[in-house]
């Protein structure tokens, strides 16, 4: 979990067993839905990219989730986006340049989404955790 790319052989060599058996693990992991992949991760400060916000989405009504969700998959800083419960319908991540940006996302792309009536808006100031479920 903490290297995908180390070698399976340098793996098998460190807990003392052989490269195959390490593939039929992760095999098998995979299979079993366990694992779903393994992926790259781009760093989007390198991009340019420094503003992490996540929004809480009113809508007016229930039955607008699923033709506002299909417009906020068009918006390309939309990361992350999840039906929830509470005062808001929908909550979604956003990754912006800077603030401008941000803005200009808000009022030009979310806001103007049919069905949304009012927004709320978290500037995430620091990722203090980043980890995944221990197995």
């Amino acid at each position: 979990m903490e290297d995908a790319r180390k070698p399976i052989l340098e793996i098998a060599r460190s807990i003392g067993i052989s490269g195959a058996a390490i593939h039929q693990r992760l095999r098998k992991l995979e299979s079993s839905g366990l694992l779903a992949g393994s992926k790259f991760i781009v760093n989007p400060r390198v991009l340019g990219y420094t503003t992490m916000a996540y929004i809480g989405i009113f809508l007016d009504k229930a039955m607008s989730n699923p033709m506002a969700v299909k417009e906020l998959e068009k918006i390309p800083e939309v990361l992350e986006c999840h039906y929830t419960t509470g005062n808001w319908s929908i909550l979604i991540k956003v990754l912006c340049r800077d603030n401008e940006h941000l803005m200009q996302v808000l009022n030009k792309k979310i806001q103007q989404i049919e069905g949304v009536s009012r927004t709320e808006t978290f500037i995430s100031l620091n990722q203090q955790i980043d980890r995944q479920i221990q197995i």
